[in-house]
Parts: C-alpha cells; sequence; structure tokens
C-alpha cells in the first residue's frame, strides 16, 4: 500500500485521489467480546472472571487466547475478500492494553492478536478501521462496554477520559505508518447526557492522535449510539482528515418490529427519513459519512421452528432495501457482524461443535430469559416484568418517566437492561462457568476451535447480497 486513505469533503480517497468505498463487516465479539455473539451472559470481564474462579487463571487465560487466535484466521480474510468486500472494522477492549489496578501501564501482549489480523488483512487487501469499543469507565450505557452497569461513568470521571486519550496515543504511535489501517474509530456509541463531554472529549483525543500521527482518518460516532451530530455545531472546523460514523439500524429488522416488512413504499420512506436524519448534521456541512455497524438479526431453527425461513426472508428484503439507499450516496459501510453462533453473522459456529454441543441447553435458557439485550424476545418472560414496569407507569410521572438515553431506551426497554441483562445475568455465571469445570488444557482447545473457519456455517442468503451489492458499487 503506497498511500493512507483520506478524507476529501463527502468521500474517501486514496493517494492519487480516487474514491474508494469501504464495504465490508465489524469483528465484534472478538477483542472485544459479546454475549448474544459468544453465548455467555452478562459482560466479558465477569465471564472471565467467572471462568478463571472454576478453571483457574492460567487454563482461562489458554482459553481465551486460543479463541482469539481461532475466531479469525487466514481462511477467514480469504472468504471476506472473495465476496468482494474491502475493509473490516475491529472493535477491542481497553482491557487488552491496561489494567483498572495498574492504569497508564502499557500491556505489550494487547498488540499480539490485533497486529496479527490487521497484518492478515492486508496481504489480502483488507482495510482495517481501529474501533474502540470499551474505553475504562464505560462510554454508554450498554453490556457492549463491558462496564457491567448502566452508567456511563466514563462521562462522570475525567480520569477515565484522561485514560483513554493516553492509551489513543499510544495505539496512534504503534499503527502510525501502517497504510492499510483506513483510520481510527475512538469511541464506539458515546452515551453522553450533556450532549457536549463527548465533543469536548473528541477535541482532546483528537489533538492527542495528531501530535503523534497526522495520517491517519478518524471516525468519529455521533452521540446517543451513534445516532446525534445535533450539539455539533461548527466544531468539524477545526478537525481535518474526519469522517463522521452513524450507526443505522432499522427496527423493521429486529423481533421487536412493529409489523412485518414487506417493503411497502411507507415502509422503506420510513427507513430512508430514520437514515437521514442520523446524516443530517453533516449532509448540511458537506461532510463525509460512514455507516459504521447496521444490519438485522435472524432467526435460528432451534428458537423460532417453521417461521425460521419467513421471517429470515423479512430480514433480507430489509437488508436489500438499506443497501439501495446506501449505494445511492455510494455510503461507506461496515455491517454489524462477520462471525457469531447463529444470530447475526455472516458465519456462525456449527451447532455440531464441542462449544455448541457443550452450552446447547445454557443457550436455550438464555434464549427463553431474554437476558441478551440484543434483538431480545421476551415473549415467554414479559409477564414477569410487565408488574414492574406497570408499577412505574402508574406511580412516576410521565414527563419523568423518559429518561436518557430515552427514546433509544424506552421505559420497557430500561426495565429489562437493568432486570434481566444485568441482574439475572449475574446469577447465571456460574452456571456458564461451570461447564468448564475439569476440563484440561487439549479438551480446551478443542473447545476454542470451535470459532474456526472450518467449524462454521455460511449465512448464504446475507453473503449473496453483500457479495452482489460489492460488485455493484465496483462496476459504479
Amino acid at each position: 500500500m503506497s498511500s493512507y486513505l483520506k478524507v476529501s469533503g463527502t468521500k474517501l480517497v486514496d493517494g492519487d485521489g480516487n474514491e474508494v468505498v469501504l464495504r465490508g463487516a465489524g469483528l465484534g465479539g472478538w477483542m472485544n467480546m459479546e454475549n448474544f455473539i459468544s453465548g455467555y451472559p452478562g459482560c466479558e470481564f465477569q465471564i472471565r472472571a467467572a471462568l478463571a474462579e472454576v478453571v483457574g487463571s492460567t487454563k482461562a487465560e489458554f482459553f481465551f487466547d486460543k479463541f482469539l487466535e481461532y475466531f479469525f484466521e487466514e481462511d477467514d480474510a480469504k472468504f471476506f475478500k472473495s465476496l468482494g468486500l474491502n475493509c473490516i472494522r475491529l472493535p477491542f477492549n481497553y482491557r487488552h492494553f491496561e489494567d483498572d489496578m495498574n492504569p497508564r501501564v502499557l500491556k505489550q501482549e494487547g498488540f499480539k492478536h490485533l497486529d496479527r489480523v490487521i497484518d492478515l488483512c492486508a496481504r489480502y487487501g483488507i482495510y482495517t478501521i481501529l474501533d474502540l469499543h470499551a474505553a475504562a469507565g464505560g462510554q454508554n450505557t450498554d453490556w457492549h462496554c463491558d462496564a457491567g452497569t448502566h452508567i456511563a461513568n466514563f462521562w462522570m470521571h475525567k480520569d477515565f477520559q484522561d485514560r483513554t486519550i493516553w492509551l489513543w496515543k499510544e495505539l496512534a504511535m504503534h499503527y502510525a505508518n501502517n497504510k492499510w489501517i483506513a483510520g481510527y474509530n475512538p469511541l464506539n456509541e458515546p452515551t453522553d447526557p450533556t450532549h457536549t463531554a463527548v465533543i469536548m472529549f473528541y477535541d482532546r483525543v483528537y489533538d492527542a492522535i495528531r501530535s503523534v500521527d497526522t495520517e491517519h482518518a478518524i471516525f468519529f460516532d455521533g452521540n446517543t449510539f451513534a445516532s446525534d451530530f445535533s450539539h455539533f455545531g461548527d466544531v468539524h472546523k477545526k478537525w481535518h482528515n474526519t469522517a463522521y460514523s452513524i450507526h443505522d439500524y432499522s427496527v423493521y429488522g429486529f423481533p421487536a418490529s412493529p409489523e412485518d416488512y414487506i417493503s411497502s413504499d411507507e415502509q422503506r420512506r420510513r427507513m430512508k427519513r430514520s437514515y437521514e436524519k442520523k446524516r443530517e448534521w453533516m449532509d448540511q456541512r458537506g461532510l463525509c459519512v460512514w455507516n459504521g455497524e447496521w444490519g438485522p438479526v435472524y432467526a435460528r431453527e432451534q428458537y423460532d421452528g417453521l417461521a425460521t425461513d419467513a421471517i429470515n426472508g423479512r430480514r433480507y428484503k430489509v437488508l436489500k432495501d438499506q443497501l439501495a439507499i446506501y449505494s445511492q450516496d455510494r455510503l461507506s459501510w461496515s455491517i454489524w457482524l462477520y462471525k457469531d453462533i447463529g444470530f447475526q453473522g455472516m458465519v456462525y459456529v456449527s451447532q455440531e461443535t464441542p462449544y455448541m454441543a457443550l452450552l446447547k441447553d445454557f443457550l436455550a435458557k438464555k434464549h427463553r430469559l431474554a437476558v441478551d439485550a440484543w434483538g431480545a424476545d421476551t415473549s415467554r418472560v414479559q409477564h414477569t416484568y410487565q408488574p414492574l414496569i406497570d408499577h412505574i407507569t402508574k406511580e412516576i410521572p410521565q414527563e419523568n418517566q423518559g429518561l436518557y438515553p430515552f427514546p433509544v431506551w424506552t421505559l420497557p426497554g430500561r426495565v429489562g437492561r437493568l432486570s434481566r441483562s444485568i441482574l439475572v445475568t449475574e446469577y447465571l455465571l456460574k452456571e456458564w462457568a461451570e461447564h468448564f469445570r475439569g476440563k484440561n488444557e487439549a479438551e480446551l482447545d478443542e473447545i476454542a476451535k470451535s470459532f474456526k473457519f472450518e467449524n462454521c456455517l455460511r449465512r448464504d442468503g446475507l453473503n449473496k447480497i453483500l457479495m452482489d451489492n460489492a460488485q455493484l458499487v465496483a462496476e459504479q
């Protein structure tokens, strides 16, 4: 690679000024594990501690290291490239590089797998974008920032912000000369309740990165889960070679959809309006937009039975209609996600693997209890939680019910996050870890191998749509 990608007006361009449209996926569940992706309850730091308690720290570290190794290897890069895709967003957790009890001391071992995958992607002509998905203190209210709480303490304690700026300076120094890195995504899905602290943080982290790396593009997420730039004003005038990231999930692609998606004129209008609203601030100022996350979730035969194919047929319609909008704008995007255990991934771990066999009954229980917030089907537990929702609705004045990040979090959604996804999962952690009791390293290695490409199935309907779109954009 002879040149860095740059932001030029509304576009990304190469060193010769030619437009580059990034089309790819997020490697979610890898260096920032997530419950619905990998099949555990709660947050990553919790299950790492629970497993260490059951099998010992040495075996636990061995298992997670092998998991990271097998999750993305050369066969994955080959397959990804074969679809005509050209960029992978790499979410990572700050804990790989810094310990809370030993802050601002860089853990060099954190680069082991990140360097490996960046270099592997480069060999196959795939750009990467580095995404700090979990920052110290937790930059948002959800499970995927690995904080174990619904309070985004990152915005309440300056030291968390200072540590993150320190980390990005270290990362930028390490990767400054790597031209296959398309850019840095300093903070995934912030939820700053003031709407202004996030802008001040971005200004500081921009300066820190630019002090050691003047070449790489920077991709800033909007506030409130990458949906809101309404408070950014004219701050973009201070930032050069910078793009702005939306996350464009459509409600029609999830179990909570208000109606079956039939691609009606009205449904497509609503879908497009939601997308246009997220990027409005950028369009008014002629700025570059990147869609860092989007995409439906999919039904699974073991849970959805005979309805699986019909549900997924509707989800593919959502996918196609979103891509049609993006293609009109020549939008760069990164679908969520590449690999998981069967809910959203382009490839997913086979039910016949040791990992899925070991956890089959537990995963069914976890699904029944709806403890994963992402795409939860609450039909079998709603009767348990509805009285609490009704109680709050009755006792709290309506004007006080919309707690931030409302309306992304509705009142029922907030009750679900706190009661199911935080409280109930705490009681499931030991049960998950106990499945590994007595396993030796050879057995743990075989379990981790479940995530190798050769042990995964391909979601052909999804991949065909992505491949056709990549070819269409390339031809244009």
